[in-house]
């Protein structure tokens, strides 16, 4: 569990880095990693809970 928790981390640290990008400096191609890393946040957020109930029976 806690190799998914340090990619979870990983991934929320791409999107601050990229969604600061396209706020600060209109970069879109930051835009496009940045929606890229919240997807995958989303999926390893739903992995995490999977996990996280299996552990806790």
């Amino acid at each position: 569990m806690q190799t998914l928790v340090d990619k979870i981390n990983e991934q929320i640290e791409i999107f601050q880095t990229n969604a600061n990008l396209q706020l600060t400096k209109n970069n879109k191609a930051a835009g496009t990693r940045a929606r890229k890393a919240a997807l995958e946040i989303s999926k390893l957020m739903k992995e995490f809970r999977k996990e996280s109930v299996e552990a806790s029976k």
